[in-house]
């Protein structure tokens, strides 16, 4: 996610000026993990055909892609680390993430972590008058009870490779309007899958299901069976659609770009078999609500995440229950939710709940960003152009069962 990092870690603190004051907001997710590099070669696993690879024509001649099976391996073997900013995949239509065998072991997730966040005391004078509530009172994050699968919404962690090193986020299982109790989509942050106007699309993402459904300590995950951290199966994404705002806008640090920070994976399993859906395999999906009331007509909502910064680690899941308020940094977009919650880094993506007329649970946001010390979360409220970023990839995968 952003990128202002605990002391001690060796990389820049990125400061950028929201608007006309210095506004310090930092997204709430990703941090470097592990520093070895965890790809193993997998020269006898090659792709029987080409079209195997899963990039466009179009795009095979960008020097930093793989463009023939021999650069493939060369990419699984580690050289998907040598990358820069020039050479980043950045336009809406450009993502690839060709799949890596073996590249998310327990161990390699388990070092994927979180960035810090960081926003001014005095937020409210540099926000506008007309689109911020009063700063919400922390309101102290709650441990899921096990199993997740039981007592959650379907989430779980996304993983993603940045040029700072492993990264984590959390995210949540939604329907796909083309796909009726089929759905292969996960609802995440826009900072979770590209860098924003900085950068480009990130590499090797995953999404995890319920993961550690079990409970496990951070110990036990890295030699736990691969079953007890991913109960669902380890699902790749095929592609990731982001909002042009956020690719245009999105910073680090500032929380540019956050009010349209939003984006939706297309993911299949690992592991080959079964044949069924993402939503076949976890027992549900829900519904993204895209003409929510207004933020100050909810009573309450609920959000769900991994935090991973201290004092958290990763390892379980939490969740915040409070009344949203509006934050505004950019006033020709729609303000945010905003709400107390002590959640800290890792549980960018993870989603905001309204109970729907039906009864059941709607998402109206996700995670985006939020002060340290960790008092409050805000995300996005969900809209047309949100709308807009489901129907493209639904509409990609249309013709797929």
């Amino acid at each position: 996610m952003s990128s202002i990092f605990r002391p001690g870690r060796r990389r820049p603190v990125l400061a950028v000026a929201a608007i006309a004051a210095a506004l310090a907001f930092t997204t709430t997710a990703c941090d470097d993990g592990g520093k070895k590099n965890d790809a193993q070669s997998q020269s006898s696993q090659k792709p029987t055909k080409p079209d195997d690879l899963g990039i466009p024509k179009d795009l095979q001649k960008k020097k930093d892609l793989p463009d023939s099976l021999k650069d493939l391996d060369k990419w699984r073997g580690g050289a998907w680390k040598h990358w820069s900013k020039d050479q980043w995949v950045r336009k809406a239509g450009d993502f690839v993430n060709p799949y890596i065998k073996g590249h998310w072991k327990p161990h390699r997730m388990k070092k994927a972590t979180d960035n810090e966040k960081q926003v001014p005391k005095n937020v409210q004078s540099t926000s506008t008058d007309t689109g911020t509530d009063p700063t919400p009172s922390p309101v102290k994050a709650k441990a899921v009870p096990m199993p997740y699968t039981k007592n959650a919404a379907p989430a779980g962690k996304v993983f993603m490779d940045t040029p700072k090193g492993a990264m984590v986020c959390s995210g949540t299982v939604i329907k796909d309007p083309r796909h009726p109790g089929k759905s292969n989509l996960v609802a995440t942050a826009g900072h979770c899958v590209h860098a924003g106007k900085e950068g480009g699309w990130y590499r090797n993402i995953m999404f995890v299901p319920a993961y550690n459904n079990k409970g496990l300590s951070p110990a036990q995950t890295n030699t736990a069976p691969v079953q007890d951290v991913a109960p669902y199966g380890r699902w790749w994404a095929q592609w990731a659609q982001t909002t042009d705002y956020w690719i245009g806008k999105g910073a680090e640090s500032g929380g540019s770009g956050s009010q349209h920070d939003f984006a939706v994976l297309n993911v299949k399993p690992e592991q080959q078999g079964s044949g069924k859906s993402l939503e076949e395999t976890v027992g549900n999906a829900v519904k993204v609500n895209f003409h929510a009331p207004s933020i100050n007509s909810f009573r309450s909502l609920r959000n769900y995440g991994y935090p991973a910064a201290p004092p958290f680690n990763g390892a379980r899941m939490y969740s915040c229950l409070g009344k949203p308020g509006r934050l505004t940094i950019d006033p020709s977009a729609p303000a945010e939710y905003r709400m107390g919650c002590t959640m800290t880094g890792g549980s960018s993506g993870g989603g905001w709940f309204m109970k729907g007329k039906s009864g059941k649970p709607e998402l109206v946001s996700v995670n985006s960003i939020g002060p340290h010390p960790a008092t409050w979360l805000a995300g996005p409220h969900l809209g047309g152009t949100e709308k807009g970023v489901l129907n493209a990839i639904s509409k990609k995968y249309a013709n797929q069962g």
